[in-house]
């Protein structure tokens, strides 16, 4: 043994041994002793767990909450057996043994891992290498598609009438014309602009029309939806498409009004007919959502280029350790790998000539062709490539193909099935170009784009306040919004939505279509929050207005202040407190008759105040009809009165029973059972203080002020951007971004920044070989 080696093993065991006896230097009392005595046949010597009892003390409460959790639970079968200062001494040394982040990083040193992409980063990648040989699109605040009218079925410039803008496309015209000037007879409307989908899935698009019409997304040739030769009185067309959350898509809705039926010999006839009606409607039907006209914030006025899609479906991403990351490989997944590498070899053939900037009869095609495919696998692989490898791919894989457009093909499987594609970092040594690749897989989830590159190319990502110049750019982009707001969703239970549903005799009216508008107005209302001036964490938890459509405004009972969209209203009178209690997260965590203040308490816990806890075991609720007379409350406490349940339900039920005074679908109560419903609440933070609230507003309050919270989000934030351990990056990391989170006044995009920021400049290298201390070279 090497004597460094063994320096560090004396070291840390005389650490462990003093923590366990530090209380008794003062109190007389050995935590450690009682530890061994009582403790450790259940939960193992090193704490490490048994058979029986395979949980290891690991997790994220203070002393202080330990303390209360041994006196309230251990040891098992005779809790209350330890005096106070025995249940301190036996926290004291778990604490700084075994339990408490500190411990477990002496003893498992926290390190970055080498990680595949994930499934989304896959799809923007492969996208965004096509997509930067076409220029980059950004999203302007013009909202709505650009619409053009003319004075005849075809689309001629000199019979253009009329040119505006229309946020929706949720027409009526009935029998008269669109527009000044224009025969309501006949007349021709063409909408073009860009979409935008919030989340990636199959979206299903209707047009609603009498007459002819096509409707093409992200194809300008090949329409999505064709009925431009109709026949029989069909008035609906739908198509599917899947789609990526995000990304922008050029998309062209044209119709076509005709003189139907008339005979143009007779001219007196023809006048004195009445036109036919006409109407125009574009709706569709998001993942998860239900059909409704597509909303003008998911348009734009402007065009963009066709987008390469990638809708092989994927094994999804493991997600064990609360956050998404590529650390699984399975059959399943390189079976998807090599179908979406042929789906987009595909693409890439058939649109190989424009993409290169060639015709298929040009003298230097083949060169061009060369040229794209060497362009293609350096940003693939985000570096330059070697020799021996623009060797391989250009003169053999592109040059030995007689037909040039499958020797693209066969490049682009071959460098998209590459470790150096399909790792994060592969084979890079620390440079520049690193550290914008760890920029853009942190904020985009895809690679660098060119601005990232031209400031590798210039030297402009070497000191600090140049990286984070790039990292503010990039969250303003549609792909940083993106990738920030589908944390907010997976947070907030926002993709988990589908299947809420409740008992309808109970609740008449709550339907799909709520529910999709609750999931939508929920989301509206953070991104309103996130990309306001402030982007202030306090705010998530004070807003007392919420956003509300018709239909949450008729089943919630109050008054819509217009009559379309989503607008700011004191619903129910102002009984709210931001995020905790907006309808859709309360109708969520709850049973489909039923309150729920365990799974409210235990969000509460888990995922505000990041709160460690095991899975409990399968126990089926009491059902109400077992005792009609008891509340809600008090079945909960009845059920988990137990000391086995004790652990967990300190904590859970008093922040559940905070929000009693909202029923399953998030209205305002007062009563349960007859009975008034009592919302007091308390909880024990990690300073030992204890913190009281009647109510959901002084709980929110609580929530937006709380170190704990801030802590949390920090925590649950850095997981969803970097995807690896915080500590891996230094053990100083949880404490310095909480500081520079007070000092930020609380700004999630600033914080967002700063992760991105001072990750993407620690050199991985060194970092995966366990974390450099602050100050010292690596």
């Amino acid at each position: 043994m090497r004597p460094g080696i063994s320096f560090l093993i004396l070291a840390v065991a005389a650490e462990q041994l003093s923590c366990g006896v530090s209380l008794g230097q003062e109190s007389g009392i050995s935590g450690q002793a009682i530890y061994a005595k009582q403790c450790a046949s259940c939960h193992g010597k090193q704490g490490d767990g048994t058979k029986s009892h395979p949980q290891p003390l690991a997790g994220e409460r203070s002393v202080a909450q330990l303390t209360r959790l041994i006196q309230e639970t251990m040891p098992e079968g005779q809790p209350g057996t330890l005096s106070g200062e025995e249940a301190k001494a036996v926290s004291v040394y778990v604490f700084d043994a075994y339990y408490s982040a500190s411990a477990r990083e002496k003893n498992a040193p926290p390190r970055i891992d080498l990680v595949r992409l994930t499934v989304p980063q896959f799809r923007n990648a492969v996208a965004d290498i096509v997509a930067g040989f076409k220029g980059n699109v950004g999203w302007s605040t013009e909202r709505g598609l650009k619409g053009e009218y003319f004075k005849s079925r075809n689309y001629r410039k000199e019979d253009l009438v009329l040119e505006r803008v229309d946020p929706v496309i949720d027409f009526d015209w009935g029998t008269e014309p669109p527009g000044m000037g224009i025969d309501a007879k006949q007349f021709g409307v063409r909408h073009k602009g860009s979409i935008r989908p919030t989340v990636t899935g199959e979206y299903q698009f209707i047009v609603r029309t009498e007459h002819a019409t096509r409707l093409f997304v992200n194809d300008t040739r090949t329409p999505l939806i064709d009925a431009w030769v109709k026949s029989g009185s069909d008035t609906e067309y739908t198509g599917s498409l899947f789609l990526v959350g995000g990304r922008i898509y050029p998309i062209r809705l044209e119709m076509s009004k005709a003189k139907q039926g008339v005979d143009d010999s007779n001219k007196k006839e023809q006048k004195a007919k009445p036109a036919a009606p006409a109407m125009l409607h574009l709706e569709w039907i998001p993942p998860k959502g239900t059909r409704q006209i597509v909303p003008d914030r998911c348009l734009s006025i402007h065009g963009s280029p066709e987008q390469l899609v990638i809708s092989t479906p994927f094994p999804p991403d493991d997600r064990s350790l609360g956050w998404e990351r590529g650390s699984s490989i399975s059959k399943g997944w390189y079976q998807s790998v090599t179908q979406a590498t042929l789906e987009a070899a595909t693409w890439v053939g058939e649109h190989a000539d424009d993409l290169a900037g060639t015709k298929a009869d040009a003298g230097d095609r083949k060169k061009k062709l060369g040229n794209f495919c060497k362009q293609f696998a350096e940003r693939a692989w985000r570096r330059p490539l070697e020799p021996v490898e623009e060797k391989f791919l250009i003169d053999t894989v592109f040059g030995m193909q007689a037909d040039a457009q499958t020797g693209v093909q066969r490049v682009v499987l071959a460098t998209l099935q590459s470790p150096a594609f399909l790792y994060q970092g592969a084979g890079k040594a620390e440079s520049q170009s690193a550290v914008a690749e760890r920029l853009a897989w942190t904020l985009w989830d895809s690679i660098p784009d060119q601005d990232l590159a031209k400031a590798c190319a210039e030297n402009r990502l070497k000191t600090e306040e140049q990286i984070r110049k790039q990292a503010e750019r990039m969250l303003a982009d549609p792909k940083g919004q993106a990738k920030l707001m589908g944390f907010f969703r997976h947070w907030l239970k926002l993709d988990q939505g589908a299947d809420l549903s409740k008992d309808l005799k109970k609740f008449p009216g709550f339907d799909a279509g709520l529910v999709s508008s609750l999931r939508e107005s929920l989301e509206l209302q953070v991104h309103k929050v996130v990309f306001g001036p402030k982007a202030d964490f306090r705010q998530l938890f004070s807003e007392e207005t919420v956003l509300v459509d018709d239909r949450m405004a008729a089943f919630y009972g109050t008054a819509l202040p217009a009559p379309s969209g989503f607008h700011a209203a004191f619903l129910n009178s102002g009984q709210r407190g931001g995020i905790l209690t907006h309808p859709y997260l309360l109708a969520h965590l709850a049973y489909n008759e039923e309150t729920s203040p365990i799974h409210r308490g235990v969000f509460i816990a888990k995922s505000l105040l990041g709160v460690g806890m095991k899975p409990p075991e399968a126990v089926a609720p009491i059902a109400p009809d077992l005792h009609p007379s008891l509340t809600t409350r008090e079945r909960v406490l009845l059920q988990t009165q137990p000391s086995a349940c004790t652990s967990c339900h300190a904590i859970v039920n008093p922040l559940g029973f905070a929000l009693e005074g909202y029923d399953a679908v998030g209205r305002p109560r007062a009563t349960d059972r007859g009975k008034p419903i009592t919302t007091a609440g308390d909880y024990l933070a990690r300073d030992g203080k204890t913190h009281t609230f009647s109510g959901p507003k002084e709980l929110s309050n609580f929530l937006g002020q709380s170190p704990e919270a801030h802590d949390a989000f920090i925590k649950h934030l850095f997981h969803h951007l970097v995807q690896q351990p915080e500590r891996a990056f230094g053990k100083t990391v949880p404490d310095d971004l909480r500081a520079v989170f007070q000092a930020d006044q609380f700004d999630i995009r600033k914080l967002a920044i700063t992760i991105a920021s001072r990750t993407a400049a620690v050199n991985r290298d060194v970092a995966v070989k366990g974390p450099v201390e602050k100050g010292k070279a690596p």
